[in-house]
């Protein structure tokens, strides 16, 4: 008889299971139908206030992070990847499409910050997704967090990675936008939190 380390029922099915019971348990939560994606419930009021809206996601496998980072003056959406994998650029974009607004309370267009670590395939899936929602006419701005003080920041072709340091940058600019702050003030801010930190 072998016991097991973890409460798995299958590999493949981990991290869907993970993200139906996080939105089970907590109902300001809601999934986005044919993706991995948590989104706030209250997202449709949110959107209507003229509030930036924010998004983060990577790799699954480290959980709560990135959809127990979903709520009031945090995130307003997470996107999953698989365990290991960035999320692919049709969930961001679907995600993107979920918080995004043409415009918001009083005609405002607020826009999205998508906050997410310096990760090569994170870099070019949410890259994709981004210029996409542009494309559809979407206000979307991006924060990389690369603060990883393990790996050296010359002499790599990546760089630094991110780690605890994003949690930060999300809390900031989430606590930014409940206040009603605009994306460019919102970037600015978060820029120069994620700059900060680790250096």
């Amino acid at each position: 008889m072998s016991t097991g380390k973890k409460l798995v029922n299958s590999p493949e099915d981990a991290v869907d299971e993970a993200l139906a019971g996080m939105v089970a348990v907590h109902p300001g939560l809601r999934l986005l139908e044919g993706h991995r994606v948590v989104v706030r419930a209250d997202i449709a009021s949110v959107v209507k206030e003229g509030k930036v809206t924010l998004l983060s996601g990577g790799g699954s496998g480290h959980e709560p992070s990135w959809a127990g980072f979903v709520g009031q003056g945090m995130l307003s959406a997470a996107v999953a990847g698989s365990v290991f994998a960035s999320p692919p650029p049709a969930s961001i974009l679907a995600a993107l499409r979920a918080v995004s607004s043409p415009n918001g309370g009083g005609g405002r267009r607020p826009g999205t910050l998508v906050v997410f670590n310096n990760y090569t395939g994170d870099r070019l899936n949410f890259g994709i997704a981004a210029e996409r929602a542009k494309a559809e006419g979407m206000k979307v701005e991006m924060v990389i967090v690369a603060e990883d003080t393990a790996l050296p920041s010359s002499g790599k072709k990546a760089g630094r990675r991110g780690l605890c340091g994003s949690l930060l940058v999300m809390k900031i600019a989430g606590a930014l936008s409940e206040q009603g702050a605009t994306l460019e003030e919102v970037v600015e801010v978060a820029q120069r939190a994620a700059d900060s930190v680790g250096g």
